[in-house]
């Protein structure tokens, strides 16, 4: 199916997980893709596994540090350069960010939590609309698409970290309200709510570990990276074309059921730990062990 022929796109974290997943999609549906992601040795695989798969010609990568806005205005530049305009824009970029109780939450994870998941879809939708309201053939408006990872953390409480569900509403709101401020230009502006989806920023090497929230949700297969991508190739094509303000949720059906994945009360596991989870942009995690600190 070629139903991005023709296409220009851009995906943040797009080096690993649902980003590499997403990337292969569009590739594979025709769209022309750069791939911005602060792992270059992940940006490196990603670019090999294009190559291997005949698509080496229409993928670049660049280094890009979403929270920076210099960073994004950079890979949207990139996307004009090289391949001639910015039809889509997929900021997809993440980490776990802070958890732990709130007490125990540094402003500095905070910050830099918010910084990931909230100030860079922010310079995302800025950048990329500015290339998008450019005119096309015969002075008409171009317009785009501006797709964005939400989740179902985001939704309702219970579905992740109290600094990761509020970021990420956050940008619920901001898909909702920026659709509509840009509808007049032709740019819709959607969401994506994945659950639990088996990446290296859940189960960070490890899957087995976090069989328990896989197993949560009604339906009955893991989460995998291609269900959204799937799901990413349809809402940025113009078999979506009157869809936006809109954040679907990729769940298998968790939300529907209520969730709370990491357990209730004194069993939630973002109550026995602190410190700040960095994703796959190659920097160490921090953790802190309360329960060993109260038993000292």
């Amino acid at each position: 199916m070629n139903r991005l022929a023709g296409k220009v796109a851009i995906v943040t974290g797009g080096a690993s997980g649902m980003g590499r997943a997403t990337v292969m999609r569009f590739l594979a549906d025709g769209a022309k893709v750069v791939v911005a992601d602060l792992n270059e040795t992940n940006g490196a695989e990603t670019l090999a596994v294009a190559k291997a798969n005949g698509h080496g010609d229409r993928v670049a990568f660049i280094r890009c540090d979403v929270a920076k806005e210099a960073d994004m205005a950079a890979t949207v530049a990139l996307a004009e350069s090289r391949f001639g305009t910015l039809d889509i824009a997929y900021l997809n970029a993440g980490v776990g960010g802070a958890f732990g109780p709130i007490a125990e939450t540094s402003v500095e994870d905070w910050d830099y939590t918010f910084a990931v998941l909230t100030r860079s879809v922010f310079l995302g939708m800025k950048h990329a609309s500015l290339a998008m309201k450019k005119h096309g053939p015969n002075g008409e408006k171009r317009g785009g698409v501006i797709l964005v990872t939400a989740s179902i953390a985001g939704m309702v409480g219970g579905g992740g970290s109290h600094a990761y569900s509020a970021a990420k509403a956050g940008v619920i709101s901001l898909i909702e309200n920026v659709a509509a401020e840009l509808g007049p230009d032709r740019i819709r502006v959607v969401g994506i709510a994945p659950g639990v989806i088996s990446t290296p920023l859940v189960h960070r090497g490890r899957p087995d570990k976090y069989e328990k929230q896989f197993s949560q949700q009604p339906w009955p297969d893991r989460g995998e990276p291609d269900v959204i991508a799937d799901v990413a190739s349809f809402l940025v094509s113009d078999e979506a074309r009157f869809i936006t303000g809109e954040t679907v949720k990729v769940d298998g059906g968790l939300l529907a059921q209520g969730v709370a994945l990491w357990g209730t009360g004194a069993d939630n596991a973002f109550m026995k730990s602190a410190g700040v989870n960095r994703g796959t942009t190659g920097e160490a995690m921090v953790v802190r062990n309360l329960q060993q600190s109260e038993k000292k």
